[in-house]
């Protein structure tokens, strides 16, 4: 089983900035790709940011400001979220392809239970 963990949210001011960590743990060969995405009230949950082979990419709304970036020795995600806007509040979820085995090719999709950020004015 594999499981995934967020922490490092939490209430800052406009401007401010956190750091959002995600922790892949369990029956893990490799770590695939990995993404933030986040989910506001009533709204989809969209795509943030996704590392994958070493190349970034990120939503329009967040690009100059939030930075990802992973340990893959220790199999953690993180994201680095700079000049923070009250829209960018929502819960924030980590998601990883992992393969479990070397004897399989095969990745399984995971999504860690979320992280709050708010934002206040």
């Amino acid at each position: 089983q594999v499981r995934l963990v967020e922490s490092g949210g939490g209430l800052v001011q406009a401007g401010g900035s956190l750091r959002l960590s995600c922790a892949v743990s369990g029956t893990i060969f490799s770590v695939n790709a990995m993404g933030w995405y986040r989910q506001a009230p009533g709204k989809q949950r969209d795509l943030v940011a996704r590392i994958a082979s070493g190349n970034t990419m990120y939503a329009e709304a967040v690009k100059g400001r939030f930075t990802i970036s992973r340990d893959n020795a220790k199999n953690m995600l993180f994201l680095q979220m700079n000049s923070l806007k009250p829209e960018d509040t929502a819960v924030y979820f980590c998601d990883a392809d992992v393969r479990p085995s070397s004897s399989s090719y095969r990745s399984y999709h995971y999504w860690g239970q979320g992280t709050q950020v708010t934002v206040s004015s």
